[in-house]
């Protein structure tokens, strides 16, 4: 029986940790968007609506080098912000965190945005007659009844980030230990010869952990239907 070793281990590690960063970056600003697109009107709302939700259409190996472009050494934001600073992103598992947050912001977006359709207007108009600043109303009204499509988005885009892989090759690499995820050591192992036990073993572990995911979704939607 094919058994982890802790190279293995260390890829299951990266990916969980990979995945969870990008999620709890991206929560606020994915919920600030949602906000916008749902209870605001203002011009450019279609262009920050295709903006959004490019990174669906467009292929992941495309944003992975796009991102390369922008935050490499020759890139704007490498040359001009980054350098100064004395902060390297590119080839760290930093950078495979920005590339899964990018590619999975447009679901986490599209979740809450479902979850805020569906607040009561009314409500919305309530608190601000009563004085409540469109902070407090969006902290004690909207954040609570939209809480459905934040946990919805925020499960989809750590699934997302446990299977991203074309991005992630291009900005972070395939560097074991630094920044091979599960994805990337299963390709590794898809293309070895010998590694057919392994990338088996390590597509069980996907499936288990992607399988506790849903149930861990299932289970917050199920206490959330009684206390209602």
């Amino acid at each position: 029986m094919t058994t982890l070793d802790p190279a293995e281990y260390a890829a299951i590690g990266l990916s969980l940790k990979v995945a969870a960063t990008a999620t709890l970056l991206s929560l606020p600003f994915a919920f600030a968007v949602a906000y916008l697109m749902t209870f605001r009107q203002f011009r450019g709302r279609f262009v920050l609506d295709v903006i959004v939700n490019l990174p669906l259409t467009l292929p992941p190996v495309v944003i992975g080098y796009l991102l390369l472009v922008l935050l490499g050494r020759q890139g704007f934001i490498g040359r001009h912000i980054l350098q100064p600073l004395g902060i390297s992103l590119i080839f760290t598992w930093k950078a495979a965190v920005i590339a899964t947050a990018v590619v999975g912001f447009p679901l986490m977006v599209r979740s809450i945005r479902i979850g805020m359709e569906s607040v009561d207007q009314r409500l919305v108009q309530a608190a601000r007659t009563l004085g409540a600043s469109w902070f407090d109303t969006m902290l004690t009204v909207v954040a609570p009844l939209s809480l459905r499509g934040v946990i919805a988005g925020s499960a989809l885009m750590f699934a997302r980030g446990l299977g991203e892989f074309g991005a992630t090759i291009i900005v972070a690499g395939n560097i074991p230990g630094v920044t091979r995820t599960i994805p990337l050591a299963i390709y590794d192992y898809a293309a070895s010869p010998d590694g057919d036990g392994m990338a088996r073993v390590l597509c069980l572990v996907s499936v288990i952990i992607s399988v506790v995911i849903l149930l861990l979704h299932e289970y917050l939607s199920r206490r959330m239907d009684r206390s209602e």
